[in-house]
């Protein structure tokens, strides 16, 4: 009965993670060839219908849609981005995106910290060397830290929303870094999404390199090295005390 009570409980605490990762695998597998840009192609005309006999009823369904990708990891959360930008135009359809991503990021974090994340920021709290540097300089630098791995564009978004959790970020902090920093993202992409109506009429595909053009990348790097800041700034004062 003891063995029993104790091991009810950990089945528990990681059944949402669990859920989320065979949820993650099936939609790999099912989804991969679904949640493309031609799938938006070929759909434009009965979105935009519905959109427009169902205003409210559109924006709940697209939210919940961008929630339900982000929360499982499912390819496709580009496509949702720019769809945002395709139905509702930049403004409002970047604040939906937003949502969307902010609170399915967070019940991945959520999940991750009550299966795995607690048990693993409290042994790295007690372990000693490399590990416990680096959770010690995380924990110093939380807020820039967070901020970075929003903005720099070669981290991967699930692993944005991980990794928090494992290291023992608190879910307040997790948020706002989260709403707050991936907005300069989301407002390039979702301003694409705005003009995608002509693009599908060209027969063309949407151009994603814009990202890298230096009108957009530069002022990205730019909040990248804003965020850093506080970071060199305390190791410069560190080696100069030490």
């Amino acid at each position: 009965m003891k063995a029993k009570s104790i091991l009810e409980p950990t089945l528990l605490r990681r059944l949402p993670i669990v859920v989320i990762l065979v949820g993650a695998i099936l939609g790999v597998w099912f989804l991969r060839d679904t949640l493309t840009f031609e799938t938006l192609r070929g759909n434009r005309q009965l979105l935009i219908d519905f959109r427009d006999a169902n205003p409210v009823m559109s924006v709940l369904v697209f939210v919940t849609v961008y929630i339900v990708i982000v929360a499982f990891s499912l390819p496709g959360a580009t496509v949702a981005t720019l769809t945002g930008g395709f139905l509702f135009a930049t403004f409002p359809g970047v604040m939906y995106n937003v949502l969307g991503a902010t609170v399915g990021a967070s019940a991945l974090f959520l999940a991750a910290r009550w299966g795995l994340g607690e048990r693993l920021s409290a042994k790295m709290d007690g372990s000693t060397g490399a590990i416990k540097r680096i959770k010690d300089g995380i924990d110093e630098n939380q807020w820039s830290m967070l901020f970075l791995i929003r903005l720099v564009p070669a981290v991967p978004f699930f692993v944005a929303n991980l990794v928090p959790a494992v290291v023992g970020v608190p879910l307040h902090r997790f948020v706002i870094s989260t709403a707050l920093g991936i907005v300069p993202g989301a407002l390039v992409f979702t301003s694409i999404g705005n003009g995608l109506g002509a693009v599908f009429d060209r027969g063309e595909s949407p151009d994603l390199s814009i990202v890298f053009e230096p009108s957009v990348l530069l002022p990205l790097m730019g909040l990248c090295a804003l965020a850093a800041l506080p970071i060199v700034v305390k190791a410069i004062r560190r080696s100069k005390n030490g």
